[in-house]
């Protein structure tokens, strides 16, 4: 008896992006094609472009359910009235979904992103994400940085972001290897740069 032909995903729409998301982890994201999401899934070539065009809807959807998770995990920090203890416990956060997604964390980082005007959900997501941070800095009274910059709650964000990033990818990189430090120093990193970025963002009197 002939054998019967293996059975197709119920849910075709959620198996793609399933699929999509472990081709990036196994293989990077220059791996990732409708294609090869049909070849995985035992489907026809054609069977996902039912419902992506393209590579970049795909992407883009993966993308946009990345952002929404990681705003969510930033929103389940311990709450906290102090902005400075709120903003530290955001920063803790935003490390720790690094070191627990780390291949979510470098396609929204660290990945060419679709054409934003043709992904509104992904931007707004996106940018939900960096609203968090903004909003917190924005109720906090901080010095200004200095005479030719006047308060800016937008470029305190990227200050902070720019810093958490830096860090973040720095613990994931094999350049680490190259910087000779202790495992004392390497533990000590993260409470070390949340002390630099607390004396940076000294409040007014």
């Amino acid at each position: 008896m002939a054998a019967k032909p293996k059975a197709g995903p119920s849910n075709l729409r959620e198996a793609c992006i399933s699929e999509a998301l472990q081709i990036i982890e196994d293989a990077g994201i220059e791996g990732l094609s409708l294609r090869e999401v049909a070849r995985r899934l035992g489907v026809s070539h054609q069977a996902p472009y039912k419902h992506f065009p393209s590579r970049d809807h795909i992407l883009a959807e993966i993308l946009a359910r990345c952002f929404d998770e990681f705003a969510m995990f930033l929103d389940q920090r311990p709450p906290s009235t102090d902005p400075f203890i709120d903003l530290r416990g955001m920063g803790e956060r935003y490390m720790a979904y690094a070191q627990l997604h780390p291949v979510k964390y470098r396609l929204m980082f660290n990945t060419p992103m679709p054409d934003p005007d043709a992904h509104p959900q992904m931007m707004r997501n996106a940018q939900r994400a960096f609203a968090l941070l903004r909003d917190r800095l924005k109720d906090m009274k901080l010095r200004p940085a200095g005479e030719f910059h006047p308060s800016s709650a937008s470029l305190d964000a990227m200050f902070v972001w720019s810093t958490l990033h830096g860090l973040a990818s720095i613990l994931q990189s094999d350049t680490l290897r190259t910087l000779q430090m202790s495992d004392i120093e390497l533990q000590q990193a993260m409470s070390r740069c949340f002390a630099r970025l607390s004396l940076a963002l000294i409040p007014l009197p």
